[in-house]
């Protein structure tokens, strides 16, 4: 932890941090913010850590999250990259949870294809470098589950393409070394995810098949026609999935999920906000769980979910806005991010559906959520209470969500301010 307190020191006491932050102050610098991205050894598309900080450095975005998967001994690297580039380094995770009443019925929540299944994010996590023991077990019980999964899973594709006349020569062990060797990172961090399965399995794929056969030999392998360019290696590993890694499909595990108590309590136990991905028309139609938009709003209340976080990629404008606001006039935090967690290397700063703009007023407020989770971050470190306390209930030290939001949000501006002063000016 020695390092985060090191790199994220300011100048002035905390008390003059805090005064300041209540003065008037000519408006913020920062141009542009992302708070959730992926970092390798996750899938990304991002080849190492200083790619991804030199093209957001490129762009202007002056504030920058990770949203890692269970393992987090990149963000190291990634602060101080982040500093020496006039950026200022956010840390989160990203859960998978199991909504066991709502699998039955059919219900989804914020993932288009599988009932009960629940995404949730912590936003400004500060005890990564040293977990709780509650923290601990609960990380481990999920890597546990997650190598299982993908070992069996691997297995199956692999028994697959050589069904189909594809003999890879891939297991889970190879495909982790493919990791190790292409991100230079320990073997000991990587955890393998559904999109590096289909990764390698599209490489060796390519390797072994000529274009001109490659069209008839997946579908083959698939059992149906192929659509996929023969050339895109994205298209190839996305068909690849959809058609043999999903429910129903023949390469596909039961996933086993922590529950969304135990994800909600590993963003508590790790210093952050617990924070709800909305997919809105990110998947069509909108998920039962997600409209009407009212009753979302009062579910994730009644969870003691504060927060809330948009990929704009996937929305129109019209949609994005309606949700943004309608979440920020109920007093709640309100972020965006890219999460490149494909191998489509889009720009840095979220734009909606088809690069279209996100709305100036939309813009302004992933801008407040920024710096909001910037002082929860900055005050959670030097053991104060952030915008939400151990159990995740709201600062008590404001009279309403108004003023609450507005504190954090000038508190985070005067942190970033000087920060970014100190390190790059």
């Amino acid at each position: 932890m020695d390092w985060l307190s090191d790199c994220l020191r300011i100048q002035g006491s905390f008390d003059e941090v805090r005064q300041a932050a209540l003065r008037p102050r000519s408006a913020s610098t920062v141009r542009a913010a992302n708070v959730h991205i992926h970092l390798p050894p996750n899938f990304s598309a991002f080849e190492c850590v200083d790619q991804a900080v030199d093209l957001a450095a490129r762009q202007d975005v002056c504030i920058l999250g990770a949203s890692n998967y269970y393992d987090f001994s990149v963000y190291a690297p990634f602060a101080e990259r982040c500093l020496g580039r006039g950026i200022y380094p956010l840390f989160g995770l990203e859960i998978i949870a199991l909504v066991e009443d709502l699998k039955p019925a059919g219900v989804l929540i914020n993932d288009p294809g599988n009932p009960g299944k629940m995404y949730l994010c912590g936003k400004g996590i500060v005890r990564f470098a040293g977990p709780t023991a509650e923290a601990r077990s609960i990380l481990e019980a999920i890597r546990a589950h997650d190598e299982e999964r993908m070992r069996r899973m691997t297995a199956l594709l692999a028994k697959i393409f050589a069904a189909g006349g594809v003999e890879t020569g891939l297991d889970d062990t190879r495909i982790i070394e493919r990791i190790v060797l292409r991100q230079g990172v320990d073997r000991g961090i990587v955890t393998l995810q559904e999109r590096h399965l289909a990764q390698a399995f599209q490489e060796e794929f390519f390797q072994r098949v000529r274009p001109a056969q490659r069209r008839a030999t997946l579908s083959r392998i698939f059992g149906r026609s192929s659509q996929a360019d023969p050339d895109s290696h994205v298209q190839v590993q996305n068909e690849i999935r959809s058609h043999l890694m999903k429910v129903g499909k023949p390469a596909f595990v039961e996933e086993s999920f922590v529950n969304p108590g135990q994800a909600y309590r590993l963003v508590l136990e790790l210093g952050g906000i617990p924070c709800y991905p909305t997919l809105a028309d990110g998947a069509f139609p909108i998920c039962q769980y997600e409209e009407p938009l009212a009753k979302l709003v009062r579910t994730l209340e009644d969870s003691r979910i504060y927060c809330v976080e948009f990929i704009p990629l996937r929305n129109d404008r019209e949609v994005l806005e309606r949700y943004v606001l309608a979440f920020r006039d109920a007093g709640f935090v309100v972020t965006a991010g890219t999460e490149h967690n494909t191998l489509d290397l889009v720009a840095m700063e979220p734009a909606c559906r088809h690069l279209a703009p996100v709305p100036a007023r939309v813009r302004q407020i992933f801008l407040e959520g920024a710096h909001v989770i910037v002082a929860h971050q900055y005050l959670t470190l030097h053991g104060r209470v952030g915008f939400v306390d151990g159990e995740g209930r709201l600062n008590p030290d404001f009279t309403g969500r108004e003023e609450r939001i507005h504190y954090f949000q000038r508190l985070g501006e005067e942190i970033v301010t000087r920060k970014l002063a100190a390190t790059h000016g």
